[in-house]
């Protein structure tokens, strides 16, 4: 079976069109949403018929591809926009399939659902999953066979930090020792079990891969936080192949990644693939196998 999610986050809006293991499209466009969010606290009506026209057009290319369950889910604009709730109305009526938010839990879940499915191991090893998004960042602790047991969301991502501290180019050392402070506030309280090894999953995360290889330790860590301080973004472009409009929120999510694996206490395991679209199609499949 042929099933599609289009997933609207703070900094992209990605669609993956799936059949089983199979990837048969995947396609991304950086609008930066959680930008406006930050600035005004809601969606400017430009931007909302900027998003509504690439859903369409990603729908129009899914359904070419044979799609047969299709869906459009919003995660953190919709939790943090003030016009959130017509922000899924125009996305349902552009793409002429469901749309929804899902909270800070579901979105976790499924983040967690699709990292674990196709990973390696015991099956009942604790093992956690890292999501830094553009607009909040998700920590899920739980085992492959029985799912996610903790979870916590921060409502803060790359972007929304990046926005808020008000970062140049190259951001500087006290810049992002100013971040690190902030991520560390809104980190009180939050004690996750200790797992036995940890998932990063997300596109911050991804990118950093780039710059420091797949293990992101402290060391790892700290070494790309001193790198983005101090590089500007067009070096880091051309040094690591990091693409261009990833570069300006790479800071804060590096910062955000930090904070998290420090309270993990295990290196976190950038995966190339598996995430929250990832799971989001296996339980498209699931549901379509119990109907």
């Amino acid at each position: 079976m042929v099933v599609g999610v289009v997933d609207v986050g703070a900094n992209t809006v990605r669609l993956q069109v799936s059949r089983g293991k199979e990837s048969l499209l995947g396609e991304r466009v950086m609008l930066r949403l959680g930008e406006a969010i930050e600035r005004s606290g809601r969606i400017p009506d430009a931007k909302l018929d900027e998003t509504a026209a690439v859903v369409a057009r990603f729908a129009a290319e899914a359904r070419r591809r044979g799609v047969q369950r299709f869906e459009v889910l919003v995660t953190s604009p919709g939790r943090q926009a003030a016009n959130g709730a017509e922000l899924v109305r125009r996305l349902a009526a552009a793409a002429g399939a469901p749309a929804r938010v899902l909270d800070a839990t579901e979105e976790g879940r499924l983040g967690f659902l699709g990292a674990t499915a196709t990973t390696r191991g015991p099956s009942k090893q604790l093992v956690a999953v890292v999501d830094v998004g553009g607009g909040s960042a998700q920590i899920v602790v739980g085992t492959r066979r029985s799912g996610p047991a903790w979870a916590r969301s921060l409502d803060i991502g790359s972007m929304r930090l990046t926005s808020r501290m008000g970062f140049s180019d190259p951001p500087g050392p006290e810049a992002l020792a100013a971040a690190r402070g902030e991520v560390q506030r809104l980190l009180e309280g939050v004690v996750p079990p200790l797992p036995q090894s940890a998932i990063a999953i997300g596109g911050s995360a991804r990118a950093i891969k780039s710059i420091v290889g797949p293990d992101l330790g402290p060391e790892e860590l700290e070494r790309v936080i001193d790198v983005l301080a101090r590089l500007p973004a067009a070096k880091v472009v051309a040094r690591y192949g990091v693409e261009p409009d990833r570069v300006p929120t790479l800071p804060a999510g590096a910062v955000i990644l930090a904070a998290i694996q420090e309270r993990l206490a295990v290196p976190l395991r950038v995966r190339r693939r598996g995430g929250v679209r990832e799971g989001a199609l296996l339980e498209l499949v699931s549901r379509r196998e119990a109907a």
